[in-house]
């Protein structure tokens, strides 16, 4: 993994730390305004108060997570695309709940800073036992 693919590498682990951290201000701090997210629940379009307000909700949290199979391009210089693999843990309305999805983030850069200006989740499918 080369510089650039590593400065990637790493907001992408601070974003999802923060999260864990319960300290949803520095994830908002790295988003774009406005930002997408697209997942199983719809496409949402959100500034900062929105995101903030959704990551401090206590009916969702972020327990921890472990990120695999990473690998960033840059279709330009001033874009990097992010795909990767998450196993998370979190708990909904209280209950313990465990998920693994492919993940994608879209960061560009904005006044020397890199932002992440799209994120999109899907599930991984389920392998038979």
């Amino acid at each position: 993994m080369n510089k650039r693919q590593g400065e990637i590498e790493k907001l992408e682990r601070a974003f999802w730390d923060s999260l864990v951290a319960g300290k949803p201000e520095v994830a908002t701090g790295m988003l774009t305004e406005p930002a997408v997210m697209v997942s199983g629940h719809g496409a949402n379009k959100f500034d900062h108060a929105a995101y903030t307000r959704m990551a401090r909700d206590d009916r969702y949290k972020l327990v921890e997570y472990s990120i695999s199979n990473m690998d960033v391009i840059f279709p330009r210089h001033d874009v990097a695309i992010a795909t990767y693999q998450v196993d998370q843990r979190m708990e909904m309305q209280g209950k313990p709940v465990q998920m693994n999805v492919y993940d994608t983030s879209t960061w560009v850069k904005v006044d020397g800073d890199w932002r992440c200006v799209m994120h999109t989740e899907s599930p991984a499918e389920k392998k038979p036992h």
